[in-house]
């Protein structure tokens, strides 16, 4: 049994937010995208957005400058007046932070940390920091959409972060998704909402029974960057785990997904796990050929590994889909096969 991980204080109207960006510099290349994004936020829940010393410099400055992003995030942790931590945007280098970081800084300042993608990173170290911390939206790419924000959204979030009591049951999202690209430059296009695709219904592809583990994953290629490195989960976390992931807009071909899940197997991951939640693959795949991630999944973690029992869930709300769920890294989460549902079934936050 790993040791208790520490949960941050829930937050409440009037709370400090530190924006920070630890991998792509979108606020210098997109500005009107990043302060609609910081607005929106603002305003659904009363709380007050703070850029860090290096949050809004110039990307390729900040592309050249890994300790200067490393060093915000610290200064975020550390700064007592600051309650939370939000990424601007994802990106695809924030692993070269990793020697910069502090795990004693994290640790001895837990306080709620979101974002995704390649934000995945910074999970890993929070969660061997020992706090949880929270995959969901940026401000870029979430609290910046196009025509306001989706209530699916905001309740997660509000559920999850401004309230101590139990989360609870994870409902499907029943409205539509979308990942339509509208131009970020086109400032004309901020007020015109997505395209929306018909609701698709979770598939519970595998499993019987309940199955309980604890929350961890993230961006599947950037979780397939982190092997070996020194934020790599250890055998004992993998073992009362339900892994989650999802795939980024690149639309990794399904071929690859199937190798690196292959990976995942050779380092005894899939042994250990308690199930897998897979969200909504990322990116214009080709003709929604979703079921090719599904044989993927079927293939190396059924056939090749005989581990018929993990349940396997796919199509969720998280990650590069929109609307999205928050999922917390470290929390009990219970896989229902039988009845279809999907439980949190403890907070995530304290008072």
């Amino acid at each position: 049994m790993t040791a208790e991980l520490i949960k941050p204080h829930k937050l409440n109207a009037g709370a400090s937010f530190a924006a920070v960006s630890l991998s792509w510099g979108g606020p210098s290349v997109f500005p009107q995208r990043y302060q609609i994004g910081k607005k929106q936020f603002e305003g659904a829940f009363g709380v007050r957005v703070v850029e860090m010393p290096h949050t809004l410099s110039d990307a390729k400055w900040l592309r050249d400058n890994p300790r200067a992003r490393a060093d915000d995030l610290m200064q975020a942790f550390s700064d007592p007046a600051i309650d939370g931590i939000i990424t601007t945007i994802g990106g695809d280098d924030s692993i070269r932070l990793l020697p910069f970081l502090d795990l004693s800084v994290i640790q001895n300042n837990p306080k709620i940390f979101m974002g995704y993608s390649d934000t995945t990173v910074t999970h890993l170290a929070c969660r061997k920091a020992g706090i949880i911390s929270f995959y969901g939206p940026s401000i870029m790419a979430g609290f910046a959409e196009n025509g306001g924000l989706f209530p699916y959204m905001v309740n997660s979030v509000r559920k999850t972060l401004f309230s101590s009591k139990t989360i609870g049951k994870i409902e499907p999202n029943i409205d539509g998704w979308t990942d339509e690209f509208l131009d970020w430059k086109n400032a004309n296009l901020q007020k015109k909402k997505r395209k929306h695709e018909a609701t698709i219904e979770w598939r519970f592809l595998r499993g019987k029974g309940v199955h309980i583990g604890r929350l961890i994953g993230g961006c599947f290629e950037v979780l397939d960057w982190l092997r070996g490195t020194e934020v790599w989960p250890t055998v004992d976390i993998w073992r009362e785990a339900i892994l989650f992931i999802e795939t980024s807009e690149d639309a990794l071909p399904p071929l690859e997904f199937e190798r690196g899940l292959r990976a995942l197997a050779s380092v005894g991951v899939l042994k250990e796990i308690k199930g897998i939640l897979f969200g909504r693959p990322g990116g214009q795949v080709p003709v929604r050929n979703y079921q090719a991630y599904e044989d993927a999944l079927i293939r190396v973690v059924t056939c090749e590994e005989g581990l018929s029992e993990i349940p396997i869930v796919t199509r969720m709300d998280f990650g590069h889909t929109d609307p999205m769920v928050v999922l917390p890294y470290g929390i009990a989460c219970e896989i229902d096969c039988d009845a279809r549902e999907i439980k949190i079934t403890e907070n995530a936050v304290v008072d």
